[in-house]
């Protein structure tokens, strides 16, 4: 309330705005009331007796002919009124708070944002926060629920020292449902470089969730905290708050742990397990899944950013029993070491494995463009290949396969997805 009266403090140019726009109106209602009152007044005596009242409604639509005259000038004049009074109270605004951003028509998007389906996406990873860039645009219906497993670079070290979950993913996540564009973003994202071993590798925006989880008291309400200062699109939730170990089994029987060491890998992996066996899902998660029209997996590594979601059996009983859709987007190209030679069907195989629901997937996206020659060579010396689309496999599963153009080349040498078109697929899934 104290901040709304100081909009009357003197020099600060709203109120005549504001007196111009109410006065406009109620010039604006008068001429209309004026016409609607004559029109009703000549429908009821039209309605009583016709013959009777005929040659006194002829003259008083005579005599009333310069009322409506002034009745018409008065709706002109207070919709002039009207429009200059919210035009130059906005301008004035503006004024008082310089920016390049359009209020009327930053207020009129995120109106029609909060109209967007309801829309979760599960991951971890760059994969997730691409995703992300481009389903913010249409909906701010929005949770990115992310795996809390990380134990590499700036996140493992402030998860050794600060005992608590990995925040990368999800400054990753938050920064794409924000203005990444914009100083804040690149901010958060700016990585520290320096001599100072404690300091370097370590991201701003990971220290800066750090620090708010000690000022709020938890991590949870830190990262609602990062996500209020970052006027994000929707809202970012991490998968647990208790502190997950991921393990791998691979084919040779030999056991992995930890993250990195499992995305780092050239042995091909069996399964992957978290410790503790069963930890408690965040509440939030659980609450936006079964709310949502439509459930995304992925795209990002399969057994280090989508899995270790789904091994947590309440969030993947809440992803069963949900009424959405569930759509897997499966990586354009194989991971080595993680995925390598790996096609659509076993991709599908793995989560169904891992999750004892072979029906938990309605829907995968899977990218049919060939990739140009010159990436591919690129990518054969890391043994990484396109992954395979194979039909007949595939026919064991009730799922409907959709194929797209989805390639999209970053930073003059990546193959990524390409955020819009993927948007749009997921949005055609919603109606």
């Amino acid at each position: 309330m104290k901040q709304a009266i100081k909009f009357l403090y003197p020099g600060v140019r709203l109120k005549r705005w504001i007196f111009l726009f109410i006065l406009s109106s109620l010039v604006f209602f008068s001429g209309v009331s004026g016409i609607m009152g004559k029109a009703f007044r000549g429908i009821n005596i039209k309605l009583f007796n016709v013959e009777k009242y005929f040659n006194p409604l002829r003259d008083l639509i005579i005599s009333s002919t310069r009322l409506v005259t002034i009745d018409i000038i008065a709706i002109i004049l207070g919709g002039v009124g009207v429009y200059f009074g919210i035009n130059f109270f906005f301008r004035a605004i503006n004024t008082l708070y310089p920016s390049k951003v359009d209020i009327v028509k930053a207020s009129y998007d995120a109106l029609k944002l909060k109209k967007g389906p309801r829309i979760v996406t599960i991951g971890g990873g760059t994969g997730l926060s691409t995703i992300l860039r481009g389903l913010k645009l249409y909906t701010s219906n929005l949770t990115a629920v992310v795996t809390v497993a990380d134990d590499g670079g700036s996140s493992g070290k402030l998860r050794k020292q600060l005992k608590i979950p990995p925040p990368g993913d999800i400054r990753n996540c938050m920064v794409a449902l924000a203005d990444s564009s914009g100083m804040l973003g690149k901010v958060f994202q700016y990585r520290f470089n320096s001599n100072n071993k404690e300091l370097d590798g370590h991201s701003f925006g990971n220290l800066f969730i750090a620090a708010l989880t000690n000022v709020s008291g938890s991590f949870e309400k830190g990262v609602l905290e990062s996500s209020n200062i970052l006027a994000i699109r929707g809202s970012v939730v991490p998968v647990s708050l208790e502190k997950v170990v991921l393990e791998a089994r691979l084919k040779n029987k030999n056991l992995i742990k930890g993250q990195y060491n499992i995305s780092h890998t050239t042995r091909a992996i069996d399964k992957v397990f978290i410790l503790p066996a069963n930890p408690l899902p965040s509440g939030n998660a659980l609450s936006a899944i079964k709310r949502a029209k439509v459930i995304v997996l992925g795209p990002g590594s399969l057994y280090t950013s989508v899995i270790p979601n789904l091994l947590i059996k309440e969030i993947t009983d809440a992803v069963y029993y949900s009424k959405a859709r569930v759509i897997y987007i499966c990586n354009i190209m194989t991971q080595p070491g993680e995925t390598k030679g790996y096609r659509l069907s076993d991709h599908i195989a793995a989560i169904c494995r891992h999750t004892k629901y072979p029906d938990l997937i309605t829907h995968v996206i899977v990218n049919n463009q060939s990739i140009p020659e010159q990436f591919m060579k690129k990518y054969a010396v890391k043994d990484s290949y396109p992954v395979e689309i194979d039909q007949v496999n595939m026919r064991k599963y009730d799922i409907k396969i959709i194929r797209e153009d989805l390639v999209q080349i970053v930073d003059g040498h990546l193959v990524r997805h390409n955020p819009e078109k993927l948007s749009k697929i997921i949005l055609r899934l919603t109606l």
